[in-house]
């Protein structure tokens, strides 16, 4: 039977230098919005901070996260949705679990969940980019912006355009979810711009199941990027 997803995704709050983003030495983030959508869904779920008023606030209070994150483990415990991200393990669900407060819940989500290009890294041994894998797949990306421009963005006040951002994300990954399900097939594009592709045959995997596969020859990397860097934090 095949999986009720739920994509999601996160845009943080925190301004961090281009010349040193290493997001991990800038915590805590903050964030400042997130969005999540499921097939049964025309537009996607939104969650932000709200000042008094009802605009937009610089970031989502502890207990404006917990919320999310309540809402969340409703879906999945309750509603039996599977969730899905792209770099949730390594990022969004780890910024998560700091932000509501909640390390253990957002643990037990992040080992349960779908996480894309996690299962790409086990499988490859280097990670591929949302971009490159909507490219390959001939769905259409976001133009104009990226995660990292978001905090600027919504600091000077740019709201829809991050709002509008984060929805066209979790809408690619659902789409990208389901696409590969359906042709059996994981494709991307290459860092040479040529098209890549490995078989898909028992579907995505958990990040539990994913954290099983056997380490793939990286022998010939430079700087290969280790499983730990992504899951170390789960393992606390």
């Amino acid at each position: 039977m095949p999986r009720k997803y739920l994509a999601f995704d996160i845009e943080t709050a925190a301004l961090i230098p281009e010349t040193n983003f290493d997001w991990r030495q800038h915590r805590p983030l903050g964030i400042c919005c997130a969005a999540a959508i499921h097939s049964d869904l025309e537009n996607a779920i939104v969650w932000r901070g709200k000042k008094a008023d009802g605009s937009p606030s610089p970031r989502m209070t502890r207990a404006e996260v917990r919320s999310m994150v309540n809402d969340l483990l409703r879906f999945v415990r309750n509603d039996g949705f599977t969730l899905l991200t792209w770099n949730g393990a390594g990022f969004d669900l780890d910024v998560l679990g700091e932000e509501s407060g909640a390390p253990e819940e957002c643990q037990q989500l992040a080992l349960d969940h779908v996480d894309m290009m996690f299962h790409v890294h086990c499988h490859q041994g280097f990670p591929v980019s949302l971009e490159n894998t909507a490219l390959a797949l001939n769905i259409a990306g976001n133009e104009g912006m990226t995660g990292a421009l978001a905090p600027q963005y919504w600091a000077d006040g740019r709201h829809e355009e991050v709002l509008a951002y984060v929805r066209q994300d979790v809408s690619i990954a659902l789409q990208i979810a389901r696409k590969c399900e359906h042709q059996r097939r994981f494709d991307w594009i290459t860092s040479r711009g040529k098209k890549s592709s490995f078989r898909l045959g028992n579907g995505w995997l958990t990040v539990k199941e994913a954290m099983a596969l056997p380490q793939p020859d990286t022998s010939w990397m430079d700087n290969p990027i280790p499983r730990s860097n992504f899951t170390e934090w789960l393992l606390r």
